[in-house]
């Protein structure tokens, strides 16, 4: 049954968390129109006062609660810019990221095109309950991109030059090293986008959702939460695509029609992004618990409650 609590209800266990965060990347939420996300809006706040239309089902106010939390940040109540959505994160990139012998030029613009929605996402889904100035935005920004780009290219380009030593060597180097590079740049992409929340502090919240105080410590365990997502995020497409393809290329149709290989092989990447999406973000509640004695002793004593919650961001 639908009610206020249902989603931390469902959100208290993985299963429940990957079930809500898949209606939440629904690529068909990109096309909501405003009218119609203003009428969900609506729907929800009739039924928290008790005035529901007749006529209106359960089914319908679960799509309302979809729509609304695909779109609506959970801090500002605004709409969140739609190619930054975690909506529009599955359908993004991958061709770009594809093009067979790319030169070093074409991997820096596409790295830093990858890269720079990627912390435009990052920012867009952060914990909002602190003004970021612009002028940290745009150093975070430079700061993000700027050591993410660097990580992936100087990858790319050690790949390239593995070549040159010994078979052992070279497959150390392409089996090993792009998984913890790849992490490495998410991380600091995260890190660097969010760095004000650590400098700020974010909001945690009482049971009734009552404000408490601003938490640095919180902060600290939202954007470890959040890294360990984006660490986690490409480990399947680094597994999986290549066992797939390995599987594709022996079928007879692939091989009498080599110039599939590549659509093909965009089309498994981006179902397997699209898999890995909501696994990786399902790993921690959105809105996040910690017990209050392990915030700031000022904190602690504001509250009787043992335990405060707090938006993570996505």
């Amino acid at each position: 049954m639908f009610s206020s609590c249902s989603i931390s209800a469902n959100c208290s266990t993985f299963l429940g968390r990957l079930r809500h965060f898949i209606d939440i990347i629904d690529p068909s939420t990109l096309f909501v129109t405003e009218s119609r996300l203003k009428e969900c809006v609506k729907l929800l706040d009739d039924f928290k006062q008790g005035n529901l239309p007749p006529g209106i089902t359960e089914h319908q106010l679960w799509e309302a609660q979809k729509v609304k939390q695909a779109i609506i940040h959970p801090d500002t109540g605004e709409k969140i810019f739609m190619p930054f959505r975690m909506s529009g994160k599955s359908i993004e990139r991958v061709v770009g990221l594809l093009l067979p012998n790319q030169t070093l030029a074409s991997t820096v613009f596409w790295q830093w095109l990858n890269q720079s929605h990627n912390a435009c996402v990052n920012y867009a889904n952060r914990n909002a309950t602190k003004p970021t100035p612009t002028s940290k935005f745009i150093q975070g920004y430079v700061g993000a991109v700027t050591s993410a780009v660097s990580i992936a290219v100087g990858l790319n380009v050690l790949v390239e030059k593995s070549s040159k030593y010994n078979p052992a060597t070279r497959l150390l180097i392409q089996r090993f090293i792009p998984f913890p590079a790849v992490a490495s740049a998410n991380i600091c992409n995260v890190a660097l986008m969010r760095h004000n929340e650590l400098s700020e502090g974010i909001d945690v919240l009482d049971s009734n959702g009552n404000v408490v105080g601003s938490s640095r410590i919180a902060a600290k365990h939202a954007l470890i939460e959040t890294a360990l997502t984006r660490v986690a995020l490409p480990l399947p497409i680094f597994v999986l695509p290549p066992i797939i393809m390995a599987f594709l290329e022996k079928l007879p149709l692939m091989q009498a029609h080599r110039r599939m290989l590549l659509p093909v092989h965009s089309l498994v990447c981006l179902a397997v992004f699209g898999l890995s999406l909501p696994l990786a973000i399902s790993l921690f509640p959105q809105m996040s618990e910690i017990e209050a004695s392990h915030l700031e002793p000022e904190i602690a004593m504001a509250t009787d409650c043992k335990v405060l919650t707090y938006n993570k961001g996505l």
